[in-house]
């Protein structure tokens, strides 16, 4: 099996019990990009009902990017000179980029939401090529993330971007071009197979035909041509009518609603949970928290924020199996280590954390099929991880050189109050080992390499503190020796590299 075997038994009867540091962690990690320890600390103790709907709450209050000054340029807009076009629009993706990733960074739920939903509802920047499409896109995204999913795939459809993707640009009434048709059953709401036919297919896409004229400049918005629409009856799963696109989505989620219900929680529930949806081999019950995620989507008319509000209260989303089973995408690996030391970043920072992405296989905008990124195992090959390792240590090397003391004030925030003067190293690695993995490292021999790790030879054994080594004399201080930024940094080169580290 190519991933960690789903024994989770518990249910979706709600986790009242009051969140422990190890719990808040978890839910941080998964609704959003993880948080700081400051987040953290104030979120122990709470109970998931009231914290879950505060942070759903604030994802659906969120506002969305604003339209650059470029958002309805089409290529008249743009210089003569294919050179100087090209810089410009470059340069406009660099700026929505950086924004799209500090939206990552601020907007937890909402955005950690938009990401997922652009690696199911997939296109392709390079394809469509076009810098008003892109923000359309991404702003369909934003704005439905936690909406209404019949909504959101009626309007995701007449995006340019997605009609561009998949062909609906080329999907005349007397030439009906299939592709979108045979994604949206197959990919974006039914899954292979699942109860549509080749005919189903067929007669679909000369409903959604029609979406054709695309102006006299190239990167103009698509719109509906009449003339190239297809009038003939169309007979969908069973239904004979004149169909156009919006009578396709009726019949989709009214004759559907239960397969559609399925698809898209068990694509959350791998997503936010766990990658083993079947149950299988583990006496785990993940098909029917399935199911019960699917009851509510469906009986709420396909509402997400009350699929989202129920599964992260859950008991199962507490249980102890679902924590640390699922491996960080680039992005996670990246902004959660932003979140989580809160180090002071940039623009120039974001844009280079996303470029890095792009080196380990999560290319923004760009999923590598329509299929999108297949995540989990595929994060870790050989070639990536090699890559992860690098890469994170020149941002923790770059933060180092930045501002050494910034290594200090995470270990203090990370012992707490109690412990900022402590002279006992092992506070201060276990504190921090627990910040950055999950549940911890696996065995003793992992920590006492980790305690190496943070005991540089510029400090000598017995400064350390009596509960700490016989004979201690207590001349480290936590809160004020020289050497505890370096100590820090090395400890985190350390634990960059260890698999606990690759794991939310």
């Amino acid at each position: 099996m190519e991933y960690f075997i789903n024994c989770n038994t518990s249910t979706l009867a709600p986790y009242t019990t009051p969140l422990d540091e190890l719990r808040a962690a978890h839910l941080y990690r998964r609704l959003g990009f993880s948080a700081s320890v400051d987040t953290i600390n104030a979120a122990v103790g709470q109970t998931a009902g009231s914290l879950v709907d505060n942070l759903v709450n604030q994802a659906l209050a969120a506002p969305v990017i604003p339209a650059p000054a470029w958002a309805d340029w089409n290529n008249a807009n743009y210089p003569a000179d294919d050179d100087l076009a090209n810089q410009m629009r470059r340069a406009q993706q660099d700026e929505f980029t950086t924004q799209y990733g500090n939206a990552l960074l601020d907007n937890g739920l909402r955005d950690r939401l938009s990401f997922f939903w652009s690696n199911h509802f997939v296109t392709q920047l390079e394809v469509y090529n076009c810098n008003q499409f892109l923000y359309y896109y991404i702003n369909c995204l934003q704005r439905n993330a936690l909406g209404n999913f019949k909504t959101f795939t009626s309007e995701i459809g007449l995006t340019s971007a997605m009609l561009y993707y998949l062909d609906g640009v080329s999907n005349r009434g007397n030439n009906p071009n299939e592709n979108y048709a045979r994604e949206l059953y197959e990919l974006f709401t039914l899954g292979e197979g699942n109860n549509y036919t080749e005919q189903d297919i067929i007669e679909t896409a000369k409903a959604l035909s029609g979406y054709t004229e695309r102006g006299e400049e190239g990167c103009t918005q698509v719109t509906f041509d009449p003339t190239e629409f297809n009038t003939g009856n169309k007979t969908i799963f069973g239904q004979t009518g004149n169909w156009d696109y919006d009578d396709v989505i009726d019949i989709l989620f009214n004759q559907r609603a239960n397969e559609i219900g399925w698809y898209i929680c068990k694509k959350l529930y791998e997503f936010f949970v766990h990658p083993d949806s079947t149950g299988d081999d583990g006496n785990g019950i993940a098909p029917q928290i399935i199911d019960g995620l699917a009851q509510t989507f469906i009986s709420n008319n396909f509402d997400i924020d009350p699929v989202i509000r129920q599964l992260f209260k859950s008991q199962h989303f507490f249980d102890e199996t679902a924590i640390g089973v699922i491996i960080k995408s680039p992005a996670d690996l990246y902004f959660n280590f932003i979140k989580e030391t809160n180090f002071a970043y940039d623009d120039m920072d974001v844009i280079n954390l996303v470029d890095s992405c792009s080196l380990i296989g999560q290319t923004f905008f760009q999923p590598p099929e329509v299929e999108g990124w297949q995540r989990d195992r595929t994060w870790i090959n050989t070639n990536f991880i090699i890559g992860r390792w690098l890469t994170m240590e020149v941002y923790i090397d770059r933060f180092f050189q930045n501002d050494p003391e910034q290594f200090r004030t995470l270990a203090m925030d990370a012992v707490g109050p109690a412990n900022m003067n402590t002279s006992n190293p092992e506070i201060v690695v276990r504190a921090l080992v627990d910040k950055f993995t999950p549940k911890g490292l696996l065995t003793d021999a992992d920590f006492e390499k980790a305690m190496d790790a943070f005991k540089i030879d510029d400090v000598p054994e017995d400064y350390y503190s009596p509960d700490y080594i016989p004979g201690g004399n207590s001349w480290w201080i936590l809160s004020s020796s020289m050497e505890v930024p370096t100590q820090v940094h090395v400890l985190l080169r350390h634990l960059s590299r260890e698999p606990e580290f690759q794991l939310k």
